[in-house]
């Protein structure tokens, strides 16, 4: 005897109580029978019949034939595999139900409507026509595809489609036309459950699955949808107000925001229309999209169009993208409206909202894209891990066994991103401590950052994504600084913004110069300013004041600190390479707890062996050697090298083979810049009272000697604190003017300054201080990084290769993009692991 179980008609389904989960069908039977059952049967009349009066004959009436019966019309559709079309609309008191109509409308191969419930909301003398030229003038308002009656059908008509939550059951089912669905509605659906006051049915999970819905998972099922799935009520909505719906993946209808508060968002500056439609209750910093007009924002994705490595994932939705944006869109919001909570599937189904058939391959796709998202480090990162019932990415990326060489910010990223995708990691340090660059000492009373304290653009940064997921403080750091001459007198706002022009006005005036130069017409980018300079001053016949030549050597001072060097040996033509490519924007600011807060939670749970300092990695067999000064061996599959360019140059580690000819002129090219930190404890804040609520302050040198010593003050008080402190950096020449000094000289030099700055109070020598020594400390030798006359930008890509999949690369220095920055470290760790994920 056959094991195969005998499939029940719809009629007996409609008799058990089980007709909610093929309401079209069995609607359609329910009508059908009415029609039978108002029908005279055609033949002899009875014999209690009534005769017309006076007839005398006995044989029966003459009755007209029936006409025989119409055949079934098919779809008509190329490419449609519905056998039987069934109208799910039933609209129409005459609806062909999944009988004749002389014409079918076809949406999807398991979803169509008869022609004459296209007539019901059609034709001006129908019932239909109100609600439908209701609909299509919203829509025309608020979108910007033609509001047929077909979308209208999908829009409004379709049935919901939602999945039982029951673990041993997960069957899809179709609900009543007439049932709208929300994200707790599916939460909590399961199959049977008591909808619209119908009765439960607690049978319900042992009914078949609607055979339409194993059709759906043909590769070619897609290809016979006539319309895009629109998504509603997504959470993408109130982020992508400025846009059209429809552009970006979303029903037009039912918009979050009316139509008549809509502007046109060309009138406005991209930045306020974010403060006017930026959702209420997301952090003001997170601002995945671009809105209209918008450009160079870091980690922003345009909403409404694929993004390069998405094409090259995804190129069956290239020709039509709108299914893909919504769910991505959909995805990038949920994750930036909580960033705390690892981003699951089944979380991103509960929100995807659409009529029809096709929301169960909106389901099945959302997976694909939320691995992709979580895979180039999009979604899913920072301080988070996997729950354990849920995989990061599919497990077939994740049978490696890597090492990590170096606990910095771009080894952590990179090794708790590995974890999380399932590889086994092990991460190296040489140090006795992780954090590389990055280490912070609480000996004054609050936390002072040895290295690294600052976040650079705050907006989309993934600093401030961890800070949100740590409940870290982070605080604004305002724009305004006061500058003072050595003998303490404030230098006026007029001399200082007519030297800030002058000073932009140069750097514009280089940027020209450079656009039609070749490589070799390098030179010194100081000696290009002051060649423009002295240009500048001819051609003008212009003088400036002694106090605004010292501007201009305040201005470069700045510049030598955010290049991490003396810019006379910074290359003229590339120095801001990374310029030419999207940069965090929005406030930097200050972390008043410190880095260290951060790296702890991102090392937690890792494998992390400090003390162990890596001599060599030989990657000429199958497997990676990766050997330490104690002689300890490890054999991965890959390894990621994250040491700082500094010792890269040095040749601390060596490599067999050795790093290839292109490697070595990419080091060459690239400068190891280095600052050094001072901060100072005092009694009293004795600077507030001439300064207006501001962050930090500037020291304008009389001499160019001098240039970069101590050139700002940022204070770190805290709010209403009682520990007193400054901490100013020596960069540029200046640090040879410490280079043989000790931590009291070099803290004395740095008190004296204060005097001459502040020459009205009594300043007492500090009570405690801090002063770095990064230049000769054995496992870094360096701050960040720069190019070097003569490089190129492509050096930091040319670093970043890997070497046959084996070896890889990451550190500030191997980021283009964004170089000299924590971030630049932390986003190349998860580039690195991108590579190594990507099949």
């Amino acid at each position: 005897m056959s094991g195969r179980v005998k499939r029940k008609s719809l009629k007996a389904l409609a008799a058990e109580g089980h007709e909610e989960f093929f309401p079209s069908a069995v609607s359609a039977l329910k009508r059908k029978q009415r029609l039978e059952d108002s029908v005279v049967p055609l033949g002899p009349a009875p014999d209690n019949s009534i005769k017309e009066v006076g007839a005398n004959i006995s044989s029966p009436v003459p009755q007209k034939p029936a006409d025989p019966p119409k055949q079934i019309r098919t779809c008509g559709k190329a490419g449609c595999a519905a056998e039987i079309p069934i109208c799910f609309v039933g609209a129409s008191d005459r609806c062909a139900g999944m009988s004749y109509t002389s014409r079918w409308y076809h949406l999807t191969s398991g979803e169509h409507f008869c022609n004459d419930c296209f007539d019901h909301f059609y034709r001006n003398t129908k019932p239909g026509f109100q609600a439908y030229c209701h609909w299509r003038d919203e829509w025309a308002a608020n979108g910007k595809t033609e509001p047929t009656l077909k979308l209208y059908m999908q829009d409004q008509h379709l049935p919901y489609w939602v999945q039982c939550t029951k673990p041993d059951c997960t069957k899809w089912r179709q609900l009543s036309r007439e049932v709208e669905i929300t994200v707790e509605f599916i939460q909590s659906y399961y199959c049977g459950k008591k909808i619209n006051g119908k009765k439960e049915n607690p049978d319900a999970c042992s009914v078949s699955e609607d055979h339409r819905v194993a059709q759906v998972y043909d590769p070619y099922w897609m290809h016979a949808v006539v319309q895009p799935p629109l998504l509603k009520h997504s959470p993408a909505a109130e982020f992508l107000v400025s846009y059209y719906p429809d552009g970006v993946g979303m029903s037009a209808t039912g918009s979050v925001v009316p139509v008549t508060s809509r502007i046109d968002g060309s009138s406005i500056a991209p930045e306020d229309l974010w403060k006017m439609y930026h959702p209420g209750d997301v952090n003001k910093n997170f601002q995945p999209f671009y809105q209209p007009g918008e450009q160079g924002k870091a980690l922003s994705v345009r909403p409404d169009i694929m993004e390069y490595d998405e094409v090259h994932e995804f190129p069956e939705y290239v020709r039509e993208q709108a299914m893909y944006l919504g769910i991505r869109n959909l995805v990038v919001s949920l994750w930036y409206r909580n960033c705390k909570e690892w981003l699951t599937p089944r979380r991103c189904a509960e929100h995807l909202i659409c009529r029809g058939l096709v929301r169960l391959l909106c389901v099945e796709e959302l997976k694909r894209v939320l691995e992709f998202l979580t895979r180039k480090g999009i979604v899913n990162i920072g301080l988070l891990s996997p729950p354990q019932d849920c995989a990061a990415i599919p497990r077939q990326y994740s049978n490696e066994n890597v090492i990590v060489i170096g606990a910095g910010t771009a080894g952590l990223a990179a090794a708790r991103q590995l974890q999380n995708f399932g590889a086994k990691v092990t991460v190296l340090e040489a140090r006795d401590r992780i954090g590389g660059r990055i280490t912070d000492d609480s000996s004054l009373g609050l936390t002072v950052g040895r290295g690294a304290q600052i976040v650079n653009g705050c907006v989309n940064n993934p600093v401030t994504i961890m800070c949100e997921q740590a409940g870290a403080p982070v605080k604004t750091i305002s724009e305004r600084c006061s500058l003072f001459g050595e003998t303490g007198e404030r230098v006026s706002d007029k001399a200082n913004r007519r030297i800030d022009f002058h000073f932009n006005a140069v750097l514009d005036a280089v940027g020209e110069w450079r656009k039609d130069k070749r490589p070799s017409n390098d030179v010194a980018l100081y000696d290009k300013l002051m060649e423009m300079h002295g240009n500048f001053k001819e051609e003008t016949q212009l003088n400036f004041s002694g106090v605004e030549e010292q501007l201009i050597g305040f201005h470069v001072s700045n510049l030598e600190y955010a290049c991490g060097s003396r810019i006379d040996d910074v290359s003229a033509l590339n120095w801001d390479q990374n310029e030419s490519f999207a940069q965090f924007t929005g406030d930097h600011a200050l972390l008043p707890h410190g880095y260290s807060t951060l790296l702890t939670r991102l090392a937690a749970g890792l494998n992390v062996e400090l003390n162990t300092e890596v001599t060599s990695v030989d990657y000429t067999g199958e497997l990676v050697v990766v050997r330490s000064t104690t002689g300890q061996e490890w054999t991965p599959t890959k390894v990621l090298v994250t040491l700082p360019l500094a010792l890269l140059q040095e040749g601390t580690m060596k490599f067999n083979p050795p790093l290839s000819e292109e490697k070595q002129q990419a080091l060459v090219h690239l400068g190891a810049g280095c600052i050094e930190k001072v901060a100072l404890k005092f009694t009293h804040r004795f600077w507030q009272k001439r300064l207006n609520d501001e962050d930090f302050f500037g020291h304008v040198p009389s001499c160019q000697d001098s240039r970069g010593l101590f050139s700002v003050f940022f204070d770190l008080t805290a709010e209403g604190g009682s520990d007193y402190v400054l901490v100013s950096h020596i960069s540029g020449p200046a640090l040879n003017l410490i280079k043989d000094k000790t931590d009291q000289q070099v803290v004395d030099m740095a008190t004296d300054v204060l005097r001459k700055l502040f020459p009205e109070e009594t300043i007492s020598d500090p009570t405690s201080y801090i002063v770095t020594h990064w230049r000769d400390d054995k496992y870094s030798k360096m701050a960040y990084s720069y190019v070097a006359t003569g490089g190129q930008g492509e050096a930091y890509t040319v670093l970043a290769e890997e070497i046959d999949k084996k070896v890889y690369f990451a550190g500030e220095a191997t980021n283009r993009h964004f170089p000299q920055t924590v971030t630049g470290a932390y986003l190349s760790g998860i580039r690195e692991v991108a590579k190594m994920a990507t099949p």
